[in-house]
């Protein structure tokens, strides 16, 4: 009871401070806050903002493969209508590069690791983490992976579901991660992927159709995200604990250059790194964020070790699509 009212308290204080700020009187001349953004099922968070500060949040949901060439085609056209980018730190990097982001450092920063912010332009909040997750009406927690290695074992073989290795950018990135961050030697980490490939994974274009075939019993397993655990209850699904770390990909968020409303620009950039949106991220949508202390309601998930890793060049991406494809066409 002390905790839910100490928590109530401090989001009392928070919502009397981000409509008092001389930042937030600003931000309501101005009217709105632009946001566009490839992250999903956020719009609570958009009428939280609404609601806290007086100012509207307008939300514009463009997918990965688009984002940059969208921005980069309104930028250079001097019509670029978002305050506030969020994408993969990848993305936001060409972004920062191309001249598109502002120099701000959110107050909120300071309340993230160290790491997560040094440049004073991108603030990474979460990470796209990617897991193994499974039927548990077919498969006993006992039976589960315990390690990437397993999935490699011949009785999943027909049984997985994955985003397509020769072609999903991120699956790509992700078992390139693997190899760099998990396996001790290229050899064991070759062995794995020719290991899954024998089991005859089905391939589906993206993490979004993963769930489906292991909700209906199609498949007993998935390289999928654990935030479906959330998003797709009550569905029957539970993620493997594995000894090893998850990985993926770090989102970041930064202020667009030349905003049209640079007020609420900043006053949602702090609201959207705020303890109270990256409560209701982790909560409602199942996101892994870097907020110290939040975690996604998922159990077991606040004692997961979740690490970043990189992206691959458009290069790298077309060597290792294309082996993939080769490895796995073989089987």
């Amino acid at each position: 009871m002390k905790k839910l009212i100490l928590s109530l308290l401090i989001m009392a204080m928070a919502t009397t401070a981000w409509a008092g700020s001389s930042v937030a009187d600003k931000a309501k001349a101005e009217g709105k806050a632009t946001f566009y953004a490839n992250i999903t099922s956020i719009e609570p968070i958009m009428e939280a903002f609404g609601a806290d500060t007086g100012v509207k949040g307008e939300y514009t949901r463009i997918s990965t493969a688009k984002f940059l060439a969208t921005v980069l085609t309104e930028f250079q056209a001097g019509k670029l209508m978002a305050d506030v980018l969020q994408a993969p730190l990848p993305v936001m990097e060409l972004l920062k590069e191309k001249g598109v982001l502002a120099t701000y450092r959110s107050p909120e920063a300071d309340k993230y690791p160290a790491w997560a912010s040094t440049d004073g332009v991108i603030q990474q909040f979460g990470i796209e983490y990617v897991g193994l997750i499974y039927n548990k009406d077919l498969v006993k927690p006992e039976d589960a992976p315990k390690r990437y290695e397993d999935l490699a074992d011949p009785k999943w073989k027909d049984r997985i579901v994955m985003a397509n290795p020769a072609s999903h950018a991120t699956t790509i990135s992700w078992l390139i991660g693997l190899k760099e961050n998990i396996f001790e030697s290229e050899a064991e980490w070759m062995a794995f992927v020719k290991g899954l490939a024998a089991n005859r994974p089905m391939f589906v274009k993206s993490f979004g159709p993963t769930p489906a075939p292991i909700e209906s019993g199609e498949k007993a397993i998935g390289i999928s995200m654990p935030k479906y655990i959330i998003t797709k209850a009550p569905a029957p699904l539970d993620w493997a604990r594995l000894e090893q770390p998850l990985m993926g990909t770090a989102r970041g968020i930064a202020i667009a250059k030349n905003a049209k409303h640079p007020n609420a620009a900043k006053l949602f950039m702090d609201y959207f790194l705020s303890r109270k949106a990256m409560n209701m991220l982790a909560t409602d949508v199942g996101e892994y964020v870097l907020y110290p202390g939040v975690y996604p309601p998922i159990d077991g998930m606040d004692k997961a070790k979740v690490i970043p890793i990189r992206e691959l060049s458009d290069a790298e991406l077309a060597k290792w699509g294309a082996e993939f494809k080769r490895i796995f066409e073989m089987n």
